[in-house]
């Protein structure tokens, strides 16, 4: 199937591929202007273009007069079996909204309950907005606990549950991938034509009741999923 994006996003996805695979390497000068239009036998402005997706997406700086160059960029590494530690990693939490909800279809299915007590908050790393992420809760367990309250909670809502009875025991994620709603691009401050990854989270308590479900949502470029398990032997 032919490669039908516009020639300054081809450009810009080659490009990316070569830094993300270490071709080009962090502080090394891009190739001139000259050399990219030969390369790839584009206009001077096929090229900016390019060049300024791969600025926006934070891929590549320029140096007034010197020429540009590979970022050195701190990709977040999602591990699937825990959230960040925001006591040494500098992680902040903004909550966005608190209120009782009839949640998503996909959402009321996982929790199996038709009315949940939403947290709707934005992660900020170092004071850059990094995620967001809809946490429901049965209200069946949330009503009249401080899951239903705006107040910062000691412990957060693993220490709720755990003293109403329902621990976290564990949970299972999906991830997929697709481009971003409004509110993500503007909350997370997502470039032009670059994809989010939603990550859907099932806690489950005792008995494999879930207890919480969060739909978690991240820009895919400032991201890699990163799985590793022992091989068992035959």
């Amino acid at each position: 199937m032919p490669d039908t994006r516009p020639a300054h996003l081809r450009i810009a996805a080659d490009l990316r591929a070569q830094i993300m695979a270490g071709t080009l390497t962090p502080g090394q000068k891009l190739p001139s202007t000259s050399q990219l239009i030969a390369r790839y036998s584009a206009a001077n402005a096929t090229i900016q273009a390019a060049v300024g997706v791969l600025k926006d997406e934070g891929f590549l700086r320029s140096e007034h007069g010197i020429g540009v160059f590979v970022r050195d960029r701190h990709v977040f590494s999602i591990d699937p079996a825990a959230y960040y530690d925001p006591a040494t990693r500098g992680v902040t939490y903004k909550m966005l909204d608190v209120r009782e909800v009839e949640p998503p279809a996909d959402v009321a299915a996982a929790l199996g309950e038709k009315r949940a007590a939403l947290r709707h908050r934005r992660t900020d790393r170092s004071g850059e907005a990094v995620e967001l992420s809809w946490s429901y809760y049965p209200m069946t367990l949330a009503a009249g606990t401080p899951l239903t309250g705006r107040a910062k909670i000691p412990g957060g809502a693993p220490r709720v549950l755990a003293d109403l009875g329902y621990p976290e025991l564990s949970f299972s994620d999906r991830v997929t991938s697709r481009m971003p709603t409004t509110e993500e691009v503007e909350g997370l401050d997502v470039p032009p034509n670059v994809p989010v990854l939603r990550q859907f989270r099932t806690v489950y308590s005792h008995d494999r009741r879930p207890v919480e479900v969060s739909v978690i949502v991240k820009p895919a470029h400032l991201y890699e999923l990163n799985y590793e398990r022992d091989i068992p032997s035959e």
